[in-house]
């Protein structure tokens, strides 16, 4: 394969052929920085791990220059931080045992501009090669534009693809801003309550990030937990740690469907539901 930027990466853990490594791809995780997909696609990595018949690969579409950085990491520059990331990444692919992990290295301004069609292109041929049944992207009501602009781009791609090669289903997960607000008849719950160990080796790896001054690794392990007793406040846990995704689906059997109006029937849900209560125990 190649792809529009001559500094991509495509690393192969058990050192598959690329395109056949592809092939074998169930689960596709689609994040925005190296650390999105381990923060936000845990439960199809965990699915798929050591399963001979479900395989899961990333995409990382930045090149992660631009990341806070203090103590060990302060004075490293951007090209330094991009090698280091880069690196962890491929870690992580190691451990969590991916089918490949592709690293597209544009810019985030790149990814941003609407008008820039290669991060879509890119992605098009990933799709195609991979021919996923799962897609997991970054969430659209997430508060960091480059997490929006790349689930932007993802939906972007599909829709390219002719409505027999689109996967099944396509979720938007969480990571800068969590889905908890979300009617629980309107969310996906993902269980990742399984293999507690390798999550916090999928998280701890990214030192970059960790010792670099965001307790990442923290912080999800409690949101998840968290997400597992909060969500039902009159039956005990079914679980000890969920993520919730938005269903993306529908834009892509309707490309026609107008992206901002769908992600505001969540939000008018949400105000709703509010509203109701409020005014009912008044």
């Amino acid at each position: 394969m190649k792809f529009i930027r001559e500094t991509a990466v495509l690393f192969v853990p058990d050192g598959l052929p690329a395109e056949p490594a592809l092939a074998r791809t169930t689960h596709l995780g689609i994040g925005a920085h190296q650390d999105d997909l381990e923060v936000m696609a845990a439960q199809p990595i965990l699915e798929c791990f050591q399963k001979p018949d479900q395989w899961f690969t990333g995409v990382v579409v930045t090149d992660g220059r631009g990341s806070p950085r203090e103590g060990w990491y302060k004075n490293y520059s951007d090209e330094e931080m991009r090698r280091v990331r880069f690196k962890e990444q491929t870690k992580a692919a190691v451990i969590g045992e991916y089918a490949a992990q592709i690293m597209l290295d544009y810019p985030s301004a790149v990814v941003k501009d609407g008008a820039n069609a290669q991060p879509v292109e890119d992605l098009v041929q990933v799709l195609r090669v991979a021919q996923p049944q799962f897609v997991y992207t970054h969430n659209l009501a997430d508060k960091h534009a480059t997490h929006v602009a790349v689930a932007l781009r993802v939906i972007q791609a599909m829709r390219r693809l002719p409505p027999e090669a689109r996967p099944r289903r396509v979720y938007g997960c969480e990571v800068w801003r969590d889905l908890d607000w979300m009617l629980d008849a309107d969310k996906i719950r993902l269980d990742v309550s399984a293999h507690e160990n390798l999550q916090a080796a999928l998280l701890g790896v990214f030192d970059s990030q960790i010792a670099g001054g965001k307790r990442y690794d923290l912080a999800v392990t409690g949101r998840r937990r968290a997400h597992a007793t909060f969500f039902e406040s009159h039956a005990t846990d079914v679980a000890t740690g969920l993520t919730f995704a938005m269903d993306l689906t529908p834009l892509i059997i309707d490309p026609t469907k107008d992206i901002a109006a769908f992600v505001r029937e969540f939000i008018e849900h949400f105000a709703q539901d509010v509203t109701a209560r409020l005014e009912g125990l008044q």
